[in-house]
């Protein structure tokens, strides 16, 4: 029992390893307006997430901020997040680029409350 659980976290360490990135992260933050419940960051969430090109999002429904990073070789094409975030109801006042991870991010966040 106790070889197959070894085995099994090995396994598990070595696949977070291989999936970790391993260049700097490229994030789009966007100020977004209209976002009001969880039911609304979720919507968000779901959106950027389906993109082909979106590793992670994060969004804080306090400071209006959406921040998407992209896969690793990959780009975000911000006027196509832009535009699923207006498609889906809301209005984006403020788009900028981050070296940043989005879980750096979510932890700045959470700090700064």
């Amino acid at each position: 029992m106790h070889r197959i659980l070894v085995t099994v976290l090995a396994f598990g360490a070595i696949a977070a390893a291989q999936a970790a990135p391993t260049g700097p992260a490229t994030t789009t933050k966007l100020t977004v307006n209209g976002m009001v419940c969880a039911f609304c960051a979720q919507g968000i969430e779901k959106r950027l997430t389906a993109l082909p090109q979106t590793q992670a999002v994060y969004v804080n429904l306090g400071k209006k901020i959406v921040a998407v990073q992209a896969k690793d070789g990959q780009t975000l094409d911000t006027a196509k997040l832009r535009a699923e975030i207006t498609e889906a109801g809301f209005d984006v006042t403020k788009v900028e680029t981050s070296d940043e991870s989005v879980a750096t991010i979510r932890a700045a966040m959470k700090t700064r409350k």
